[in-house]
């Protein structure tokens, strides 16, 4: 397994720092986090006229035909700069899923739009009940003539305030196996008798909870087969946890960077702290974290794109990079001192951020769990 990046992917990485570091500086972060809508059109315009919507889908639809791969390395740079906007949402948790399980009908009208930028998507999974797995789901979809009724509550559902599709898993028959008989519908975001209310969160970023009273789709809007669409599920997680490891190794590597600049600037009892053994431990610290995080998730990423058994590899990764970002997000304060925990410090916008993704999809102890099944 070669772990380097093609030349291809090394431009595409390269290009992104470039772009990045001009138009998404932590100033727009910072402004985009009191913003309702959590992202300006000029920026998102901007990543799709780079192609960056299209890169995972065919040509067919409008992509580059690029891989899980090259997208892995867009998402590790929007997570080093922290890009809002709901990129994750629509390309990992809809559109790639539409690319699965979609018919081809459903394709040839949503692919083109999302490689386009014209639509937006979301999933919303998780309930209540606050699991990531399939008992959790408990919200239902009656079958009335030629339509289907929805009644539940999603909660954490990324970007849902800016979705035009929205796809929710709900339960249309029940049985032993708590996978079985779950379907997912693609849901209109502005349907009657759905109330979407923003969650206040750690991280600033654009949660909601989802309330659908008597929601009626028509038949034509199931994603897959009925009954049959946890798998399609369980697929989207394994990308977007992986994802969500990507964009923490982006951060952990920008907050590595803050911090050696910053040990080999300030002074005390007249020299760099940065020549004290205590901080140069700290730093050496996590880049060994860093080191250690890029070459897990990368062989997670490496596992999606060959198709091959996720489950172990990505449940690894991700609990090694939830303790990973978060002990170098801690090393970085216990160096900056005081004033890393200021508002007005561009450190803890990384570490609220590293807090809200270590539970994201669950947390270390459930994928460590999730690891052991893995290993039989």
């Amino acid at each position: 397994m070669d772990l380097g990046l093609s030349e291809v992917q090394q431009m595409l990485k390269s290009s992104a720092q470039e772009f990045l570091t001009q138009e998404c500086p932590l100033t727009l972060v910072r402004e985009m986090e009191e913003d309702p809508k959590g992202y300006t059109e000029q920026l998102w315009r901007q990543l799709v006229a780079l192609g960056w919507t299209g890169v995972a889908f065919p040509e067919q639809y409008g992509g580059t035909g690029g891989s899980f791969l090259d997208l892995a390395v867009l998402l590790e740079e929007m997570g080093r700069n922290l890009v809002p906007g709901p990129f994750f949402a629509t390309v990992l948790l809809g559109g790639l899923s539409v690319l699965d399980a979609g018919s081809d009908a459903q394709k040839q009208d949503i692919l083109p739009r999302i490689c386009s930028g014209d639509l937006k998507m979301t999933m919303a999974l998780t309930e209540p009940s606050a699991t990531y797995e399939a008992w959790g789901i408990e919200t239902t979809a009656e079958q009335q003539g030629d339509n289907y009724v929805i009644n539940g509550t999603k909660l954490f559902v990324p970007d849902a305030h800016v979705a035009d599709i929205i796809i929710m898993a709900a339960r249309t028959s029940s049985g032993s196996d708590p996978s079985d008989g779950i379907t997912l519908f693609m849901v209109p975001g502005n349907s009657p008798g759905m109330t979407i209310n923003p969650l206040t969160t750690i991280g600033s970023d654009k949660q909601s909870e989802v309330i659908l009273q008597s929601v009626s789709v028509p038949a034509a809007a199931v994603l897959g087969q009925v009954g049959s669409g946890w798998p399609v599920a369980h697929r989207t997680l394994q990308r977007a946890i992986t994802g969500k490891c990507l964009e923490m190794l982006g951060g952990a590597d920008a907050v590595l960077e803050m911090t050696l600049e910053y040990v080999k600037q300030r002074t005390q009892f007249g020299r760099a702290i940065g020549t004290f053994q205590a901080v140069q431990h700290h730093c050496a610290n996590m880049a060994t974290d860093l080191e250690g995080s890029r070459n897990i998730i990368y062989q997670a990423a490496w596992q999606i794109t060959e198709g091959g058994t996720t489950e172990g590899p990505v449940s690894m990764a991700k609990a090694w990079v939830s303790g990973a970002y978060h002990r170098i997000c801690d090393s970085a304060h216990q160096c900056h001192g005081a004033i890393g925990f200021t508002k007005e410090h561009d450190l803890q916008l990384f570490t609220r951020r590293a807090k809200a993704l270590e539970l994201t999809y669950g947390d270390a102890n459930f994928h460590k769990e999730l690891a052991l099944q893995s290993l039989g």
